[in-house]
């Protein structure tokens, strides 16, 4: 069980990168600010979401 929750894991943080490349990529291009935006607020509730699993998973192995 413990390699399905590493590959949780992994795709939360996998996640949480991705975004924040496509936001660099965004603003290294001069691209829309309203685009950036919408990518950081999805980077921060990614953030979220991974530290909660993250949490949540060591909880879990814990008991």
């Amino acid at each position: 069980m413990t390699d399905l929750s590493d590959m949780i894991v992994f795709a939360a943080v996998l996640a949480v990168a991705f975004v924040l490349l496509l936001g660099l990529v965004n603003m290294l291009r001069g691209g829309s600010a309203n685009r950036s935006q919408q990518l950081m607020r999805m980077r921060v509730l990614l953030q979220f979401l991974a530290i909660v699993i993250i949490m949540g998973i060591i909880w879990w192995r814990a008991a």
